[in-house]
């Protein structure tokens, strides 16, 4: 089964092409075409993602993302193609609020033929609503002009599966049947919870942020020692130079809700102590790298205690780690060397780095296995859905 696959759910553009074999016993995805867009210089001067920026950018980068990831597949076939009278107006309809995305798309069914693909997926929640509905709409217009179906995949849910995905090449990957119960944390500047997989595509949420998410905080602190945007990698930065230095740390911040009985987290306590710290301060270079430390230190603390508590609680077989922050070193390497000391039976999956942002290959992925189940959307019922929860999604 081949898988067109969009993703527009915050500040990357991208389509995927994906050619999907097997099913939740072992499966086989081969990436035929990539294309992606990263927003983040236009969004550098905000300080994070402007939404309006992000959905007018996403209008714009669809048609030339669709048409380079068509030809790395080879399947771009330039044709004259008429597009009938009532075609026509409904994708005016569909897109009547991106009028630069609607005359792309039109002028571009008109030149190429209809590719061999079998179904669409697209990011339909969570994430940021406005940039969101620019990549259903386009999904919407791509299933009329060509008949395919559309699965409404779940952002949360692709950034677990990718996690599960193992690869020799970057080209073509592996899943093989996961052990469950699973435990999935997810961690990103939108997100931090834990999320159960008892079986398979099945979710039950066990925690959640009750405040900020962690990649909403290292993004503020970030902000409070004068690092550009996006944040996190560089308070991770600083953080990984200070150990290296490894010299004696004067600062000393909260772990919140460390010891509580639940699997919640909470962000806002630990970002306000290093206001305090900071607020009408000079910090010198030296004092920014070890309150980065710090910092990450903590959060990793915390990110591992609740983790820990809920393993032992669900008896979780897998823990799998998605989203941006996955990316971290710290988190990365503190997880790998915890949890086989910790935890020695418990398989631990991370995604590559090149599958931890946002991208369209985690969403075709997704998408086959609801196509496999013929769980498809009807373009009139599909909808944005920026507050999206994954224990409901599906």
């Amino acid at each position: 089964m081949k898988i067109l696959a969009i993703e527009t759910s915050c500040d990357e553009t991208a389509v995927s092409i994906l050619e999907c074999t097997g099913d939740e016993h072992g499966a086989e995805f081969r990436i035929l075409g990539n294309a992606l867009i990263s927003q983040i210089d236009l969004h550098r001067e905000y300080g994070g993602v402007y939404p309006a920026l992000a959905k007018r950018e996403h209008a714009k980068n669809l048609v030339p993302l669709l048409a380079s990831a068509l030809e790395e597949a080879e399947l771009l076939h330039e044709d004259t193609q008429s597009i009938p009278h009532d075609v026509h107006e409904s994708l005016v309809t569909i897109l009547s609020r991106e009028g630069e995305l609607c005359e792309a798309l039109l002028a571009f069914l008109s030149e190429s033929e209809r590719p061999d693909v079998d179904a669409i997926a697209v990011t339909a929640g969570p994430g940021l609503e406005p940039a969101l509905w620019v990549g259903v709409s386009f999904a919407k217009a791509l299933s009329l002009a060509w008949n395919l179906p559309i699965v409404a995949a779940d952002h949360m849910e692709g950034h677990i599966l990718s996690s599960l995905l193992t690869t020799n090449d970057g080209i073509t990957y592996e899943l093989p049947k996961p052990k469950l119960p699973l435990l999935a944390l997810l961690i990103s500047g939108g997100h931090t919870e834990l999320v159960l997989m008892k079986n398979w595509l099945s979710y039950e949420l066990v925690g959640q942020t009750r405040d900020d998410a962690v990649g909403e905080a290292f993004d503020k602190v970030a902000r409070m020692l004068d690092l550009p945007y996006p944040g996190g990698p560089e308070v991770s930065l600083l953080a990984e130079q200070n150990r290296e230095d490894a010299t004696t740390n004067p600062f000393t911040l909260p772990r919140p809700m460390l010891h509580d009985p639940h699997s919640d987290f909470s962000f806002s306590g630990l970002k306000t102590a290093v206001l305090y710290l900071t607020k009408g301060k000079e910090l010198t270079d030296i004092q920014k790298q070890q309150l980065a430390h710090e910092f990450e230190n903590a959060v990793g603390d915390v990110l591992y205690a609740k983790t820990l508590r809920a393993l032992d609680d669900t008896q979780a077989k897998t823990l799998a780690i998605g989203g941006g922050v996955s990316a971290n070193t710290h988190v990365r390497r503190m997880f790998t060397e915890k949890l086989s000391r910790d935890l020695p039976d418990t398989l631990l999956r991370i995604p590559s780095r090149a599958l931890t942002t946002d991208n369209a290959i985690m969403i075709g992925v997704a998408g086959y296995f609801h196509a496999l189940r013929q769980e498809f959307t009807a373009p009139e019922q599909l909808v944005a859905n920026g507050n999206q929860s994954l224990s409901s999604a599906v």
